[in-house]
């Protein structure tokens, strides 16, 4: 099932939607940048970079075993690219589901993130029925770490010089969410 099929989405400021052939030199503008690059797997060395991952990124589908799709996180009124959300479908964990999140750096800060992660995690639990979601940060990610703290997430592992990553071995924290959870909180939230 192609991911565009569930596309796009909506929130009060945002539209996801599949990354665009246009979108690859915002991509790589910010993919490529120092702040954003340190703690992502994967940085584009040029343009064409960006240009051939859009182009892959369009033919894979959705919940493909141990495939990433990549979600181009918009401002829902101009249209304008500020980020990109990856859902991972791990091989070996058909129920657990990862995110991962980018954001130019001028859009930081400012709610984003935690607004379009929301609205893929309801979709997982809600329309896909996933019943599990982790996230794997660097400890010294803060921001993607508090992050996890405000979506309800659990730190479940702190691995340490676990990875070698750029250079150097580094430390992984694993956070997890569960469908459960996740109603829980918006109950919670509900009777506030």
């Amino acid at each position: 099932m192609p991911a565009e099929s569930h596309l796009p989405m909506h929130t009060a400021r945002l539209r996801l939607d599949a990354l665009r052939e246009e979108d690859a030199q915002d991509l790589f503008a910010y993919r490529s940048d120092p702040r954003i690059a340190r703690y992502q797997g994967w940085r584009p060395d040029a343009v064409e970079d960006a240009a051939a991952f859009i182009a892959r990124q369009s033919t894979r589908r959705f919940a493909e075993p141990d495939g990433w799709n990549q979600l181009a996180i918009r401002l829902r009124e101009s249209g304008e690219l500020i980020g990109d959300l990856g859902i991972h479908f791990p091989p070996s964990q058909q129920d657990a589901v990862e995110l991962g999140i980018s954001l130019m750096p001028a859009h930081q800060g400012s709610g984003y993130a935690r607004e379009a992660m929301r609205a893929v995690i309801g979709h997982l639990f809600g329309e896909f029925g996933y019943r599990r979601i982790v996230g794997s940060v660097d400890p010294r990610n803060h921001a993607s770490v508090a992050l996890l703290h405000a979506l309800g997430f659990r730190k479940e592992a702190h691995h340490v010089e676990s990875l070698y990553f750029r250079g150097e071995w580094v430390d992984d924290l694993v956070f997890a969410l569960l469908a459960r959870e996740w109603s829980d909180q918006a109950v919670a939230n509900d009777t506030r």
